[in-house]
């Protein structure tokens, strides 16, 4: 009787740790859930952060290149009306060459206006051969304004 008894006791101990054991691991795993559902709830913010940021500088550019846009306008206008009051051989030679930097200045604007969003690289790429073209008009417009 004392070993049913004995045997009865070490059953019901090893019962009582498997269950102790489970309980810590079931516990332990819903700790773990719980940081995975916190780090995947701040890499959500930190992306949606990063896309809001992303939008604002594309925005910001957008705006910056649009002002450029007009400027370049502004002084192609006023270079046609000092132009104006020359002779038609002298307008001549300057029109073709206002009408150049008119088409240019519009397909930048075409180009900033279309742009769709392919990742941060590919702004990239966009923003600096988009700022080559733009320096290249601006100084040919220069050029030419402060040849007259």
């Amino acid at each position: 009787m004392k070993i049913k008894t004995y045997i009865g006791a070490i059953i019901i101990s090893t019962g009582l740790i498997s269950c102790s054991s489970s309980e810590k691991k079931v516990e332990e795993a819903n700790e773990n859930v719980a940081d995975a559902k916190e780090q995947v709830t701040e890499a959500s913010e930190q992306l949606n952060q990063a896309k809001d940021d992303y939008n604002d500088e594309m925005n910001t550019y957008r705006t910056e290149s649009n002002h450029r846009i007009m400027d370049n306008e502004k002084s192609i206008s006023e270079f046609k009306a000092r132009i104006s009051k020359q002779k038609k051989e002298e307008r001549v030679k300057y029109e073709k060459r206002i009408a150049e930097l008119e088409n240019k200045n519009t397909d930048m604007k075409k180009q900033i206006d279309e742009y769709k969003e392919e990742g941060k690289e590919k702004w990239e790429e966009f923003k600096n051969a988009y700022n080559r073209n733009m320096d290249e008009i601006q100084k040919s417009i220069k050029d030419l304004t402060n040849n007259k």
